[in-house]
């Protein structure tokens, strides 16, 4: 197997061109195809004929190699290659000692971070694979780790190439439908930065098309095409989107009590018991705790005043209440009344 740096990204794409069943590609083409992944992730590299055919033997190496069912097929007059089993993967297939090693050693290396602060995110996606392994390939191992995970989420897929496309700075076209949509809508987007909600994604950037900044899509089922095209110049964006996110709860800048987004104070005072799951668990980041007589149990923080902090708060039931602002008061009386009709 070959140990270059790319090795097993080349054989990630040579998967996904093999499954293409509808499509099928020649020689040409899948070094194409390898060649293009390759410089999105290491720009200026590239692989050889040699190469790719070293991959392929690999793909069909039943003792060293995957023992995948690669067949070559004409169509209308090349070569084509394509798996003759349309459910074969080789992610359905067992590690190979090799692939193995390489994960293990890189488990030994990302261990030494395990304690940094910095790494928390890495140290728990470790605890998650170790887990999953376990689950692969040790046997009568009872899994452990069980996740509040969305099972109905597709939107992970285009986490990765909308990602690269914010770090080598590309244009995106879009193709994107609204559940409410008749018909997709399609406009030019500069991608800038990645943010997750309620385990969701959401890409933020400009739509060219429509001339507006911050403009936000959610990678779900209705983001239904996008490709990167290379006739147009990337806008560059100066945002501080950290500033940015921690003007509000959530997603939307849009407040539903003023014209303008501004944030305002926001008070809220918490049934003692669930004051204690609202600090392990913030609202906001930036909030703080009353420490005067008589606003015992209240905290605050400034934010727009939009849907998602209305949802969190409604998530708190009788347990909370708005003390600040009047024009959050009134619209969690609104929410509020509405659930009283539905109980009556």
């Amino acid at each position: 197997m070959s140990n270059s740096k790319h090795a097993h990204y080349r054989y990630n794409i040579l998967d996904k061109c093999f499954r293409r069943r509808q499509k099928p590609m020649t020689f040409e083409e899948l070094l194409s195809e390898v060649n293009e992944g390759i410089d999105e992730l290491y720009p200026g590299e590239s692989v050889q004929v040699r190469t790719l055919r070293s991959d392929i033997a690999l793909f069909r190496n039943i003792e060293k190699g995957f023992g995948a069912p690669l067949s070559v097929q004409k169509d209308m007059g090349k070569e084509v290659y394509c798996y003759s089993d349309q459910n074969y993967s080789i992610a359905q297939k067992k590690l190979l000692p090799y692939e193995q090693y390489l994960i293990d050693a890189a488990l030994q290396l990302l261990e030494r971070y395990d304690e940094n602060p910095k790494y928390d995110k890495l140290s728990e996606a470790l605890v998650l694979f170790q887990d999953e392994e376990g689950v692969a390939s040790i046997p009568n191992y009872d899994k452990i780790l069980f996740y509040d995970k969305n099972e109905a989420y597709e939107g992970l897929s285009h986490l990765k190439p909308i990602f690269l496309a914010i770090r080598n700075k590309e244009v995106l076209n879009i193709i994107f439908q609204g559940f409410n949509d008749e018909q997709p809508k399609r406009f030019i987007f500069h991608p800038y930065v990645l943010k997750q909600y309620n385990q969701r994604w959401f890409v933020f950037g400009y739509n060219q098309t429509d001339n507006k900044m911050y403009w936000s899509i959610p990678l779900d089922d209705r983001l239904k095409q996008f490709e990167v095209t290379h006739e147009l110049e990337f806008i560059n964006d100066n945002t501080d989107w950290a500033s940015f996110f921690n003007q509000m709860v959530g997603i939307r800048k849009q407040s539903i009590t003023q014209e303008q987004p501004i944030p305002e104070k926001v008070v809220l005072r918490f049934n003692p018991n669930r004051l204690q799951y609202f600090k392990t668990k913030p609202i906001h980041p930036y909030w703080d705790e009353f420490t005067e007589e008589g606003k015992e149990n209240q905290v605050f923080f400034e934010t727009i005043i939009n849907l998602e902090l209305i949802q969190q708060l409604l998530s708190y039931g009788k347990d909370v209440e708005v003390i600040e602002p009047v024009s959050l008061k009134s619209k969690m009386k609104e929410h509020v009344e509405v659930m009283q009709e539905y109980y009556n």
